[in-house]
């Protein structure tokens, strides 16, 4: 972790840019503690607020709809050839796909604030043959949020951004079990309805 926290010290704007895409893309980066760490250093003069905003909500663009494009391109190619050794079928696709429509939409938004589930939507929202369009209205204005959040957060508490990161991590991880246990009772309501 101080290893790439040191890199992105030297890099700067660029680094930033790239670690937040890759992470959102799905590599295991911690995003929130990298933005945390950026609003330190604008606290400490090292960055300037608007480039260090705009370089990490083209990051989070860049890697969401990176995630988005593959979705849209592979995601039920391979879960045709290949899902029937994990038992999924069309119909389960299907059932995604209309879930999304329903539900997923504010989860591309919300979602940033929810370790696993930014990486996860935007794929689904791919498969789902979601429009560009539609997909830019609520996951673009979630990064802008997410992003200015993070920075803020590790700009007032300054010399205190690593306990700041500490429990963003800590509240991050009850959030993703939350929305997990949610997913699960509205899936299970369903299927009971389904009956």
């Amino acid at each position: 972790m101080q290893s790439l926290l040191a890199w992105l010290t030297q890099h700067g704007y660029s680094g930033l840019f790239f670690l937040l895409m890759l992470g959102i893309l799905g590599l295991p980066i911690p995003d929130e503690t990298l933005l945390v760490f950026c609003g330190y250093l604008i606290y400490k003069g090292r960055l300037l607020p608007l480039p260090a905003f705009a370089s990490g909500l083209a990051g989070s663009m860049c890697g969401i709809t990176l995630s988005y494009l593959i979705g849209l391109r592979f995601s039920r190619e391979v879960i045709y050839r290949y899902g029937k050794y994990l038992r999924i079928t069309p119909r389960h696709v299907e059932d995604v796909t209309r879930w999304f429509y329903r539900f997923g939409l504010w989860l591309l938004s919300v979602g940033y604030f929810i370790p696993g589930v930014r990486h996860f939507t935007a794929l689904v929202a791919g498969m789902s043959r979601l429009s560009v369009r539609r997909f830019a209205a609520f996951a673009y204005p979630g990064a802008a949020v997410w992003v200015a959040t993070f920075l803020t957060l590790g700009y007032i508490f300054g010399d205190g951004w690593e306990h700041t990161s500490d429990m963003v991590h800590r509240y991050s991880l009850i959030g993703a079990a939350a929305a997990a246990f949610a997913a699960l009772l509205v899936w299970g309501v369903q299927r009971l309805r389904a009956r």
